[in-house]
């Protein structure tokens, strides 16, 4: 049931309180795509990469793919600064149908999937710095349970604890960079033949080699779009949404490549590859045995910062659903004195929690990158139709728009097909499972659509 307040100035239209500020929208951008992967993922792409330059063109080049969707993505929250993001993009362009089928698959595989896994790591860790014992399961639950509760005081608690935290991971992330930058005892190069030489003595298995290493590059670069999730409750989110996706994603490419760099000049490519903890050895390798515990800080601080970024932004959408009916209408629901959407939070946090305790969620972050590409894509184009009704109603330009279009939303969207089709090629089984999970949602979505009606926001 639809609670109801009296309205107030800091109210909009979609009964949300809007507080979020443009420091805090940066952070929400970089909250969303800085997760554990950047700890781990170096280590990955050396193992598939043997040259520090290719290791950090990769980095690079998912870095350009970074830019390209935050142009994309500044010019739809500058066209429609709604609370939804992608969900409203695809409804009012495409249809309800496909909007609804990006919201089905963001709860049931994508922030959800990518949630328990991030939860999971954090309990380990916290369980590491404590000495062992402590029981994970309990830690998981913990934290979502503590999440939940402070983002249903209210967005303004919710955004605190999501700025809090993403400070703290990056001021861990930067004793990372500083330790290897400027503390290395044994410097390794991180440019060796250069980049040219790299190039020219390519083979066919290093190019295919450099298309696997950008999988884990483009996962660790992905979530710059959840901060649009959250733009009905966004100080002037026409200007700020759009300033702070640029402001976010380049800070991010900088802080990625910097890590990179920081790895290599510790490790070398070569040790780099072989780690499965690059980030422990770097620290250790310049602190000693207390390279161990800071590391494990730096990852629990990232692996909460990301979670409590999550818990923020994602119920946005299911709230966005069920106003507009295609969803259980209890989503929602709006807390009385908190402003916030209390069910939606609720179940995303339970959601969560039933994933990472049933171990499932491992076979469901296989799923995310086809899932997500997949949308990003059809989202890109959205601008293209967006644009063309502009000309035919007249209606004049507004905001910001994309640097250099066309061309810059057709590389965008190519570069996504690429992404899906190279997870078609190197996961096909798990690739399938995860569009089998979204065409599931054509029958809940059939039954909203004949008995539901919206929801009245107050």
């Amino acid at each position: 049931m639809q609670v109801r307040t009296p309205p107030t100035k800091d109210v909009t239209r979609e009964g949300l309180r809007v507080a979020i500020g443009f420091p805090s929208a940066v952070l929400l951008v970089m909250g969303g795509m800085v997760g554990v992967g950047i700890f781990v993922n170096p280590a990955v792409v050396a193992r598939s990469l043997h040259s520090p330059e290719l290791v950090l063109l990769a980095w690079a080049v998912g870095g350009l793919m970074a830019v390209l969707g935050a142009f994309v993505y500044a010019e739809l929250a500058a066209r429609i600064p709604a609370t939804g993001g992608e969900y409203v993009y695809l409804r009012d362009t495409y249809g309800p149908l496909t909007g609804f089928l990006f919201g089905w698959t963001t709860l049931l595989v994508v922030q959800a999937g990518g949630m328990a896994a991030v939860a999971i790591v954090f309990a380990k860790n916290l369980n590491l710095l404590a000495g062992g014992g402590l029981p994970e399961n309990l830690i998981v639950v913990a934290v979502l349970a503590i999440l939940a509760a402070i983002n249903c005081i209210g967005v303004k608690a919710g955004d605190g604890a999501q700025s809090g935290l993403g400070a703290l991971k990056f001021a861990a992330i930067a004793v990372l960079v500083v330790a290897g930058l400027f503390f290395a005892p044994d410097a390794k190069p991180v440019v060796d033949k250069g980049l040219k030489a790299a190039l020219k003595a390519a083979s066919p298995d290093t190019i295919k080699s450099f298309g696997e290493a950008l999988i884990p590059v483009v996962f660790s670069y992905g979530g710059w779009q959840t901060a649009n999730y959250v733009a009905g409750e966004m100080k002037d989110a026409q200007k700020n949404l759009a300033r702070a996706l640029l402001v976010g994603v380049l800070l991010v490419v900088a802080v990625y490549l910097l890590v990179n760099i920081a790895c290599l000049r510790v490790l070398g490519v070569g040790p780099l590859g072989t780690t499965l903890t690059p980030t422990s050895d770097v620290l250790s390798t310049v602190f000693g045995p207390l390279g161990g515990k800071l590391a494990a800080v730096a990852v629990a601080l990232s692996a909460i910062g990301y979670l409590s970024q999550s818990m923020l932004t994602g119920p946005r959408v299911y709230f966005a659903m069920a106003r507009d009916g295609l969803f259980f209408r209890q989503a929602a629901a709006i807390g009385e004195g908190s402003r916030a959407p209390v069910v939606a939070i609720l179940l995303q946090a339970a959601w969560t929690g039933f994933l990472a305790l049933s171990g499932s969620y491992d076979r469901i972050l296989s799923y995310v990158i086809a899932m997500n590409f997949l949308f990003f894509g059809i989202s890109a184009s959205c601008i293209f139709v967006l644009r063309r009704r502009d000309e035919v109603s007249g209606k004049p330009p507004l905001g910001y728009r994309v640097p250099l279009y066309p061309w810059t939303v057709s590389l965008f969207i190519l570069i996504c097909a690429i992404v899906v089709i190279a997870s078609f090629w190197t996961h096909p089984i798990d690739s399938l499972v995860g569009y089998a999970i979204m065409l599931l949602g054509i029958p809940p979505y059939l039954w909203w659509r004949r008995t539901a009606k919206p929801a009245e926001i107050a």
